[in-house]
């Protein structure tokens, strides 16, 4: 069978293809341009692909086409309804970035929280060897135990995260925006309380209708002056043009990002201007990506094959 991969680098050149190659004729392409597609696929009976939009503009040409495997858990950017109409089977992988992504928040949290950039440049800039003192607290910062931290969508990587939050000793506390009450030992909430309690808030929802910039302005008002938002789920949760105003304003201590609205993000994006950037920190949706999870990812890809071609498919979308 002939497998096409089209976005090569958004999986990383450390993993490798080894066990893909095996299972058939490999063509790579490092990132495809969407309007490549219909001639890049012409000939493909299995399409890998991750961001890429598979619909009847860009698979019309595909006419061997049998599978696709989308390289990640979300597929929205394939037509599935133009797949089911042709017989074209849909696979994702789910679960495999859990421990990644949990670890991830608190990397962006303890850096925000304890103002790791602003410490680690006043080392840097040769700022520390200049004083006196053996040690230097020119921003304050706080434990994490005894804090409220509040988390939205309690899915497997919100109950990691929640898990993670309670061996810090926090009180953990958890919004639903499906109304989805679950069989844990935190603290279901509304959506005020959630705001208003958390000393912590981090998101690990999808992104839905209901969930589209559910945190604006009005919400960072509420919210205590000592908060912190970390965002590890999608970007267009948070609207950012409010987020970027309410740091400004000081309504809230800061946020991690690792999603954004536009991604990658503009070069006029408001969060780029935020005056006191030590309170924020933002990184290129990596969450996902540690080398164990990246080689999860392509190792079902390649399960996900074997099972098609010996007829009992797995991990099927349609």
């Amino acid at each position: 069978m002939k497998i096409v991969i089209l976005e090569r680098g958004s999986f990383g050149h450390d993993i490798p293809l080894d066990g893909l190659q095996k299972l058939g004729d490999v063509t790579v392409y490092e990132n495809a341009n969407q309007n490549e597609v219909p001639a890049l696929t012409k000939d493909a009976d299995i399409i890998l692909v991750n961001k890429l939009l598979m619909n009847e503009s860009s698979l019309k040409n595909a006419t061997n086409l049998k599978l696709i495997c989308e390289i990640a858990t979300g597929y929205n950017n394939i037509d599935l309804d133009y797949c089911k109409s042709r017989g074209i089977t849909v696979t994702n992988v789910r679960n495999y970035s859990t421990p990644s992504v949990a670890q991830h928040t608190f990397a962006l949290l303890l850096s925000v929280y304890e103002r790791l950039s602003y410490y680690d440049q006043f080392v840097k800039d040769g700022t520390y060897s200049k004083t006196a003192s053996f040690s230097h607290i020119g921003k304050g910062f706080h434990e994490l135990a005894g804090k409220t931290y509040g988390i939205i969508g309690l899915g497997n990587i919100g109950r990691k995260v929640a898990q993670i939050a309670s061996a810090f000793d926090c009180n953990v506390i958890y919004y639903s925006a499906s109304d989805q009450t679950y069989d844990v030992p935190y603290q279901k909430v509304d959506f005020d309380t959630l705001l208003t309690q958390s000393d912590i808030l981090s998101i690990h929802c999808p992104l839905t209708d209901k969930t589209h910039h559910l945190l604006t302005y009005n919400c960072f008002q509420k919210m205590k002056r000592d908060s912190v938002v970390i965002n590890v789920g999608r970007g267009p949760i948070i609207c950012e043009n409010d987020l970027a105003k309410a740091l400004n304003e000081g309504l809230i201590a800061g946020a991690g990002l690792d999603v954004f609205e536009k991604e990658p993000i503009d070069a006029d994006n408001p969060l780029l201007q935020v005056q006191n950037n030590h309170n924020l920190v933002m990184v290129p949706h990596i969450g996902w990506g540690s080398v164990e999870a990246r080689t999860r990812l392509i190792k079902d890809v390649e399960e996900s094959i074997i099972a098609f071609q010996n007829k009992t498919p797995r991990s099927v979308v349609i």
